[in-house]
């Protein structure tokens, strides 16, 4: 490219240590090659194939002697897990990483240090020249969990626009992506042992539009849902890029598209699949029949999905049905439990142990404290940081995501062009500056906290172009937030983040503007739930 190499400073997130060096740089050519030991290949392919298509350079192997560009995982260097240094100077670049997800985040930090046409999938200038400057850099995250929850529940996201969002996800460094595939809009999963999960509760007849009072609905059908090869293919290439999917079956609540395929595992009238948003009434019962159909259903999320922790959900059950049923108030005497409370705690105990007798940890969102908290359970605390500070200092491991300061359906201001706004305004600067650590909790205490995420929930998100809205820029805020230690200053961020911006227009990524919404993307005569 004609253009001038990026700044070092312009990172994002920020990297641990950085200083610049006395040479030239690294100007890469057709000639340039990228070489890595084995442990490192995965993110020398990677790396090959973006800049590749980017500057149009071939990039060949390198044969250990000729390489300009080397990749190597050294664990003995001093890094720490996921830890990198990154050296450009007279004799090339040198990326060293603790473990290969090491390596990938320096390859990334490397690709950030080019401009910001190198995120382009085509070169713009056919002899353009790319030059790398020369730095010293060490870096290692702050966070062991950097997640980002994406609902595709209440408005499903085609697989290929889950790929570009598992993209993004690694572009800011993040490991996690908590995939919420159940919900009473919508199952989005193939079980093949029951076809009507996805035959009947993929698929709903309309949908709410915003949040007005009485609901308004769109006359769409709305559905859609992944193959088991589909999950395979979105677990593989996440993990290629050194994320983790954690799925998220819901239970006992939000489940009215399992009730409407398969009405005996509900406690009241056949239902369809839901078409509105909110708290539903419609629950599980707590028959042995219910607990072996989710047995078998978790028996083939286990067989898709490797992570260590597989979600349960375990929130927002009414317990009104439990009240009035025969079925369910037998169960609370029969067990010896006090109320219903302790019922909902009874049943995610047991699929934590069935998690626990596979080598599983369940993960819950806060309300499964209620009741009595299961034994190998770990606790996402969304209703505030009250219930991350309860189950750390019980000894339970947390992922802090309190709504107002990780929910990122909520408006990102109080301007009338805001489409749809729900919640309280959560600005970017207001991301950027929550500490996921609650400050109450002692140093013990405190290692408890796995570290934290941003959650997407979809009601109001109907399409991609939607989802970039509302992800972009904050999740580039949220990353750093996670990803770097120190103390942050906005003010220090927000240069950062307008050159971070030019890689997100050269990737195509429809964020909200700084300066606020453009006239396309607001929503008027759809009414919000502002706070």
């Amino acid at each position: 490219m004609g253009a001038p190499s990026v700044p070092a400073d312009s990172l994002v997130p920020r990297p641990a240590e950085i200083s610049t060096g006395a040479y030239d740089g690294l100007v890469l050519t057709p000639s340039t090659r990228i070489d890595a030991d084995h442990a490192a290949r995965g993110a020398e392919l990677w790396l090959r194939t973006e800049l590749g298509a980017a500057t149009g350079l071939p990039l060949p192997r390198g044969d250990g002697q000729t390489a300009q560009i080397r990749l190597s995982v050294d664990r003995g260097a001093g890094l720490g897990s996921e830890g990198y240094r990154l050296i450009v100077d007279g004799e090339g670049a040198l990326v060293v990483g603790h473990d290969p997800a090491g390596v990938f985040y320096g390859a990334q930090t490397l690709r950030q240090l080019l401009p910001p046409a190198a995120y382009r999938r085509a070169p713009l200038e056919p002899d353009g020249r790319w030059t790398l400057p020369s730095v010293r850099i060490t870096d290692r995250p702050r966070f062991g969990w950097r997640g980002c929850m994406l609902d595709v529940g209440r408005h499903f996201m085609p697989k290929h626009d889950v790929l570009r969002f598992v993209d993004l996800l690694a572009l800011h460094k993040l490991n996690v992506l908590h995939l919420h595939l159940t919900e009473d809009q919508g199952w989005r999963l193939e079980i093949k042992r029951y076809p009507r999960l996805t035959e009947v509760g993929a698929w709903r007849t309309e949908s709410q539009v915003g949040a007005g009072s009485p609901a308004a609905f769109d006359g769409r059908p709305h559905g859609g849902f992944y193959t088991q090869d589909d999950i395979r293919e979105i677990v593989a290439y996440a993990a290629a890029r050194h994320i983790t999917v954690v799925p998220e079956i819901d239970v006992p609540g939000h489940s009215q598209a399992a009730i409407a395929a398969y009405p005996e595992l509900g406690e009241g009238e056949p239902v369809g699949v839901a078409r509105h948003w909110g708290i539903i009434d419609n629950v599980l019962n707590v028959t042995d029949t219910t607990l072996e159909f989710y047995r078998n259903v978790f028996d083939e999320v286990l067989d898709l999905f490797p992570s260590t922790y597989i979600c349960v959900g375990g929130d927002e059950c009414p317990k009104e049905q439990w009240r009035r049923s025969q079925t369910a108030q037998r169960r609370i005497r029969e067990e010896g439990l006090a109320d219903e409370e302790e019922l909902q705690s009874w049943f995610v105990r047991h699929f934590d142990g069935y998690l626990a007798e596979r080598g599983r940890r369940l993960l819950g969102w806060d309300e499964i404290l209620e009741g009595g908290l299961a034994p190998g359970a770990t606790v996402m605390s969304w209703r505030g940081t009250e219930g991350g500070v309860a189950a750390a200092r019980a000894g339970h491991d947390v992922v802090m995501c309190p709504t107002d300061t990780s929910y990122l359906d909520y408006r990102q201001s109080g301007d009338d062009g805001e489409p749809v706004p729900v919640g309280t305004v959560l600005t970017t600067e207001d991301v950027y500056a929550a500490e996921p650590v609650p400050a109450e909790l002692s140093e013990q205490e405190a290692r408890r906290v796995l570290g934290a995420q941003v959650n997407v929930w979809t009601e109001h998100m109907d399409t991609p172009r939607a989802v970039d809205y509302m992800v972009f820029p904050r999740l580039a805020a949220f990353a750093e937030a996670v990803w770097s230690p120190g103390r942050r200053e906005y003010g220090g961020f927000l240069p950062r983040l307008e050159e971070h911006l030019r890689r997100l227009d050269a990737l195509g990524v429809e964020y909200r503007p700084l300066s606020g919404p453009l006239p396309w993307q607001s929503r008027p005569g759809v009414a919000g739930r502002p706070r």
